[in-house]
């Protein structure tokens, strides 16, 4: 189901930049950056959209292997993109151990 999802969000940012970025990102910074790159020219707001996409999924599968990355991709603001929509995680008590 996760190639179909990635080739599905390739598709739609081929047609529309912004919509690939707020499926990955959300509404915030990325999006409206993305937003302005596509209105000043349709190439730009695509190369924007593909690296944010391009790390979302990096990030995510590095995640998967158990591999974090301490530091942050550039011009990307998005914590859900910088996590690979993954949260670092806490560490759950188990019971009986405190």
């Amino acid at each position: 189901m996760g190639a179909v999802s990635a080739i599905l969000l390739v598709l739609i940012t081929i047609l529309v930049p912004p919509i690939g970025v707020y499926a990955v990102a959300g509404c915030g910074a990325d999006l409206f950056i993305n937003i302005c790159l596509t209105i000043l020219g349709y190439l730009p707001g695509h190369l924007h959209a593909f690296y944010v996409e391009y790390v979302y999924y990096d990030r995510r599968e590095q995640a998967r292997e158990g591999r974090f990355v301490d530091q942050r991709a550039p011009g990307v603001y998005s914590d859900r993109i910088q996590t690979g929509g993954q949260g670092y995680g806490t560490i759950v008590q188990q019971p009986g151990a405190a």
